[in-house]
């Protein structure tokens, strides 16, 4: 990112790395993101003064979105939001850019969605309007979910979501590149609704601080909880495993492991594999920079490093399983945890906010 690999960048932008190189390589980022947020505060006032258009489709749009660069769940949350319009009878389309995509392939978030939806199609397309015009007259689409749309204002939606990880809700409280904010914080104050992630892995103290904050800033837009456990885990061949046949059997008789993964926030992953029990020192953990694309020599860095370690299982996530597409590394099992999303606080405010849209669906003339 900006000419260094992401490890280096979140070791500048986090303050991890001390003394000049540290002090000089920050105040470099901090000057690429002055130009950044003259460009990012001249296109939201294009918007707002009417400069540049937005074009109105005549199905309901929900924009599942993120203020800052990483990791914030928008994959599970978006595949949570269209399993409930499915359940209520509504045909669901995921529209999205396609980030990270190779020409005429499809990226890791939708071959993870196809996965886990797979009676919701999902069109890739940089231009979102031209894609929902797409899904609207081709597949009969009712409801329209875009992913990671906060920023993708061209389209007009009807419920603007924005997940905030709660782990790191401010990204480092500086634009990017100097910190991980695509739009200063007061941007929040035209969602619809701030969904805040992974509040299970922080204290209520922290929770609270997070709230507080949020009140400051945007305090008409409305807050609900969640949090992405993982109860099983899978293979590329579809087999599921639980997490206790790869917890330690006893206090003296331990299943090894390693992890590796390619995504946005690494450290919540490996908080989740811990949250199981499951033991994993630092040389078990191996990150790879968001949507790797992972290589013949990857595959055979990561067999080797396992088979050094003698672990009898490595676990990583849907999104990296999905690009490697092998249910071993050399003779070692490979799993993937499943995430689900689960409602903390705020239920019947989200199902308020889903009713609505439902009531907007237009009629089904199948």
């Amino acid at each position: 990112m900006f000419l260094m690999n992401e490890t280096t960048h979140r070791q500048f932008v986090s303050g991890q790395l001390k003394g000049w190189r540290g002090v000089v390589g920050r105040l470099g980022l901090g000057c690429i993101s002055v130009g950044y947020g003259l460009a990012v505060g001249l296109r939201s006032i294009g918007y707002r003064q009417g400069w540049l258009k937005t074009a109105k489709v005549n199905v309901p749009v929900i924009s599942v979105g993120n203020l800052t660069a990483g990791g914030t769940g928008k994959t599970p949350f978006a595949a949570f939001v269209a399993q409930w319009f499915r359940e209520h009878e509504t045909r669901v389309c995921f529209l999205s850019r396609g980030y990270g995509a190779d020409p005429g392939a499809v990226n890791d978030e939708a071959l993870v969605l196809n996965l886990v939806c797979p009676d919701v199609p999902h069109l890739q397309n940089p231009d979102r309007v031209a894609g929902a015009v797409t899904a609207i007259l081709e597949l009969e689409t009712q409801l329209l979910i875009l992913d990671d749309g906060f920023q993708h204002r061209r389209l007009a939606r009807d419920l603007d979501i924005v997940l905030i990880d709660a782990t790191n809700p401010w990204g480092y409280d500086a634009l990017l590149p100097r910190g991980y904010l695509r739009e200063p914080l007061a941007a929040l104050r035209r969602a619809s609704l701030i969904v805040l992630t992974r509040v299970d892995q922080i204290e209520p103290d922290e929770r609270t601080a997070i709230h507080r904050r949020l009140k400051q800033t945007c305090p008409e837009v409305d807050v609900v909880e969640v949090s992405f456990p993982s109860r099983s885990l899978t293979n590329a061949n579809q087999e599921t495993t639980d997490w206790a046949d790869l917890s330690p059997v006893t206090d003296n008789s331990t299943r090894s492991i390693a992890a590796f993964c390619g995504i946005g926030n690494p450290a919540s992953f490996r908080q989740l594999i811990q949250s199981h029990g499951l033991n994993l020192p630092p040389h078990a953990f191996r990150v790879f920079p968001d949507h790797h694309k992972y290589t013949r020599e990857d595959v055979e860095s990561l067999r080797q490093w396992a088979t050094n370690l003698n672990v009898s299982s490595i676990i990583t996530t849907q999104k990296d399983l999905v690009k490697l597409e092998v249910a071993k590394l050399g003779t070692i099992p490979l799993w993937a945890a499943e995430i689900t999303t689960e409602v903390q606080g705020g239920v019947l405010l989200l199902e308020k906010k889903f009713q609505a849209i439902l009531k907007q669906i237009p009629p089904d003339e199948w």
